[in-house]
């Protein structure tokens, strides 16, 4: 009976804990959105993200509100000697939003930090007296499942000014953060029905064998063959393609495009005209 009793306090104080959260992020939202949105911010998406321009209304209010939450509620640092700039962080987070547009979804509950080079940077083993690193690369990017984003600066800015080349690091990481809010990165983001998974899992099975046979033979494809590194990667790679490359992507993979814009509710296309 003791133990009963303690299990059930312990559930109502937990219950009372996410209850009192919930009340307090969203009063901080809300004072975060009480504020007009800067001018000098709604510069820099102008300036960097070709497809704001050609937003209707109503998206560019929703991108402007995600962006506020963002930076208000998400942690920034720049490393390697990097100074962070209103530009980054407007611009990292833009790109990040842009995912979250139309949709019923927190602003990357998981996600506390964003870390940012000023350049390409490497990681792997450090060296020890006379012994050289070993196993390490050369990276634009990664996503971490226990709360942060690394990311190069040249290169969001890059993905962001030239918006049609298919490559978007940002978009690209951040995919990984919504693939993995269910605890795996498998491919298989968070949907709206468990019935939508069957439909998820075909036609991202097939796309990927597909995209897998055609690298292995040397062929093109409108996605990076990055993509067909395993399944995170290729709804990572196709993610990038849907934004940058709608019409390419929809003419040639219809099926992959239908299930891209049944998740992230909105038509690329229409920011391409």
């Amino acid at each position: 009976m003791k133990l009963l009793i303690f299990f059930i306090i312990t559930g109502a104080a937990i219950w009372a804990f996410k209850v009192f959260a919930a009340a307090r992020r969203h009063q901080k939202r809300q004072l975060l959105l009480s504020a007009p949105f800067p001018p000098e911010w709604s510069a820099i998406l102008k300036d960097n993200l070709p497809p704001y321009r050609k937003f209707p209304p109503v998206l560019q209010q929703q991108l402007q509100d995600y962006i506020r939450i963002f930076i208000g509620e998400k942690s920034f640092e720049g490393c390697g000697g990097l100074s962070l700039t209103d530009e980054i962080k407007v611009t990292i987070a833009a790109q990040a939003c842009m995912l979250l547009l139309n949709r019923s979804c927190g602003c990357y509950p998981k996600l506390y930090s964003v870390l940012v080079y000023p350049s390409t940077y490497v990681v792997g083993a450090r060296p020890s007296l006379d012994i050289q690193p070993s196993g390490t690369s050369v990276r634009l990017g990664e996503s971490w499942h226990h709360g942060a984003v690394v990311l190069a600066w040249d290169s969001v800015k890059k993905g962001a000014v030239n918006f049609r080349d298919g490559h978007n690091v940002a978009m690209h990481e951040f995919a990984h953060q919504l693939d993995q809010e269910d605890g795996r990165a498998d491919g298989a983001p968070v949907l709206e029905t468990r019935s939508a998974y069957s439909a998820w899992s075909q036609v991202f099975s097939k796309e990927y064998a597909r995209l897998r046979h055609k690298t292995s033979k040397g062929q093109k494809s409108v996605m990076d063959r990055y993509g067909a590194t395993d399944p995170a990667e290729f709804f990572a790679v196709a993610t990038e393609t849907f934004f940058e490359k709608p019409a390419q992507l929809q003419n040639k993979h219809p099926e992959l495009y239908h299930e891209l814009q049944g998740f992230y509710k909105v038509n690329p296309i229409d920011w391409d005209r």
